[in-house]
């Protein structure tokens, strides 16, 4: 089959014909309709994040296909279904604290690079081989939709923040990280689960008009002023009542002072979820009051991903309209142009601006 290869960090894509992936038990290969291309792909192509990632390696996280086989073991899925590849593979032999990889893109710890040593090669490729269970079903849709699907990759992220937090209808969220590309998903996705206010703070005051104007006066946009303690004040101010729950999902770029001034506006008995990468590339560590997280009885959650359950409730919510994957606007491209793909996605960072690859 033909794929993209990355066989050494900081050097271009190879485009070639590779050994096709071969069903084994529990398995599933699916044939790749489309893959969405993450915006800092570049930056794990080149290196630079650093990422758990044994090279060569066909990359990609996550796609919409349609299953081309199945294992012996399999009883719901069937031949042509459409499904989303779930790129966050567990292993199946520890149930409380399962090992993990990211497929086609990176690992945690010793477990996850043993497991990804199986379960290596991502969606930038003719065919994909996952676990069973990480062909999550979509239903009926049209070719032409699988574009617009693959937002499931950006909108599970934040989904699973929101589910650790266990988010109620009726709350009030606050948003660090809301002009970024995972961001402005988790606004779409607290109102789509019945968040009464978004506080969405920033600034890139163009988005911040943007994101009121996309969904209305639920979204409560605070420009930044840089100023920690004053922009704590600020985005409290904008809400219309206690922030039950702050969602952080800063990139690594950011200073730990911006995460810091969100996470100190949650109520007493609030929740606060940590999915960003402040901190992955270096720089000081997130530092939090211990007497204020004690009295008031805050609950911090550190979230990576998402559960296994998530997607067939993503997938509820857009079937019942409460989410619009029509608002993501993918700009496509063949397998043969894979690399201007990536490049593309790099450059195109703005929110609801997706890159996909069609094989």
């Amino acid at each position: 089959m033909k794929a993209a290869v990355l066989k050494r960090f900081g050097v271009p894509l190879d485009i070639e014909q590779v050994e096709a992936p071969v069903l084994g038990t529990g398995e599933v290969i699916v044939d790749i309709v489309a893959a969405g291309v993450l915006s800092y792909a570049n930056e794990v192509f080149s290196g630079e994040r650093q990422y758990l990632l044994e090279l060569p390696v066909v990359p990609g996280t996550g796609g919409i296909g349609r299953v081309r086989a199945l294992g012996p073991d399999a009883t719901h899925p069937a031949i042509g279904d459409w499904v989303f590849c779930d790129p966050t593979v567990r292993s199946r032999d520890a149930d409380l604290a399962p090992d993990i990889t990211l497929q086609g893109l990176s690992a945690r710890g010793p477990g996850g690079l043993k497991l990804q040593q199986h379960f290596r090669h991502g969606s930038f490729a003719e065919r994909m081989r996952l676990p069973t269970e990480n062909a999550k079903p979509i239903g009926r849709i049209d070719a032409q939709e699988a574009a617009h699907w693959c937002a499931l990759g950006t909108l599970l992220v934040p989904y699973g923040g929101f589910l650790a937090a266990n988010l109620q209808a009726g709350e009030t969220v606050l948003i660090s990280g809301a002009t970024g590309r995972f961001g402005s998903a988790a606004v779409a996705v607290a109102l789509a689960m019945g968040a009464a206010a978004v506080v969405a703070p920033g600034r890139n005051e163009t988005m911040l008009a943007e994101l009121q104007r996309r969904f209305g006066p639920r979204v409560r946009p605070v420009r930044l002023s840089g100023d920690e303690n004053e922009d704590t004040e600020r985005m409290m101010r904008a809400a219309p009542g206690p922030i039950d729950c702050v969602l952080d999902i800063m990139p690594p770029s950011v200073t730990t002072t911006v995460v810091r001034s969100a996470v100190m506006t949650v109520r007493p008995y609030g929740r606060v979820v940590l999915m960003g990468g402040v901190g992955m590339l270096g720089g000081a560590a997130l530092e939090l009051p211990y007497p204020w997280i004690m009295r008031n009885c805050v609950t911090i959650h550190g979230v990576w991903m998402y559960p296994p359950s998530a997607t067939v409730r993503m997938v509820a919510l857009i079937r019942a309209g409460l989410l619009d994957l029509a608002q993501f606007e993918p700009t496509c491209f063949d397998l043969d142009h894979a690399n201007e793909a990536v490049a593309h996605a790099a450059a195109h960072r703005e929110p609801f601006k997706m890159t996909v690859i069609r094989p």
